[in-house]
């Protein structure tokens, strides 16, 4: 099947929109393809503020509207407990206040972004969608990641060399209590970095200690800026360390 094909078949579509790369597609397909489509972004704590201003300056080129869903997702005790399932409970509530903004609309069809090289057997926050009854094209129709940031490139979407991002939960290591001020302490440190060049890169909290992250071909700006990010994170951290290793 393609996107073609399923766009036809499903003609008007809730989207669950991050601003990431693979939802930045899905909702370009769909406006090009004539579903009728509303885009909805869920604000959380655990959301940047760099991803709702991009879903917002894509939905605008699209000209597709969109609304943002206000979601207290630290008052879902299973998130902010952070447990290993905590992407599940997540992904519950999320999609859970999306249905109903959907709903309310008079969309019967919701839409999410998973694409065909996302591992269902990985990813807990799947069992969530697959519950909610929540479509995934991308994946339904075989498209993989390079696919989406190929054919993004083809369609003139600045998202389409974004770098995958997870959410600031992950910067809090499994099993320590989610609390906003580490959310936005994390959040801030990022900011700092992207501001001084870096991509693809993390701040993870490690005690009280910043434990920062990036790619192989970055070292050397770590080198080159390593006043500059030590004077930006140490208010916010009482250690500042590298880590060679980068996971999502």
């Amino acid at each position: 099947m393609t996107l073609e094909e399923f766009f036809r078949s499903v003609p008007k579509a809730a989207l669950a929109f991050s601003g990431g790369t693979d939802s930045a597609f899905l909702l370009w397909a769909a406006k090009h393809y004539g579903c009728d489509v509303k885009a909805y972004y869920v604000n959380t704590a655990f959301q940047p503020e760099f991803e709702r201003r991009d879903a917002e300056r894509l939905a605008e080129e699209l000209s597709v509207p969109m609304q943002i869903v206000e979601l207290d997702i630290l008052g879902v005790p299973e998130a902010a407990a952070n447990g290993p399932r905590r992407c599940y409970y997540c992904k519950q509530a999320i999609f859970t206040g999306l249905w109903n903004a959907a709903k309310a609309d008079g969309y019967s069809v919701l839409l999410d972004g998973t694409n065909a090289s996302d591992d269902a057997g990985d990813r807990p926050g799947m069992q969530a969608l697959k519950e909610l009854s929540v479509r995934s094209p991308l994946r339904e129709c075989g498209i993989t990641k390079q696919e989406v940031r190929n054919l993004s490139r083809e369609a003139g979407l600045f998202t389409w060399e974004k770098p995958a991002y997870a959410c600031l939960a992950t910067r809090i290591p499994t099993g320590t209590r989610i609390e906003k001020e580490d959310l936005r302490k994390v959040e801030q440190a990022e900011t700092a970095l992207a501001d001084l060049g870096f991509r693809d890169f993390r701040v993870r909290m490690s005690g009280s200690a910043a434990r920062i992250q990036v790619r192989e071909e970055q070292l050397d700006l770590v080198r080159k800026e390593r006043t500059e990010i030590v004077t930006a994170l140490k208010p916010l951290f009482h250690e500042v360390l590298l880590d060679l290793e980068l996971r999502s």
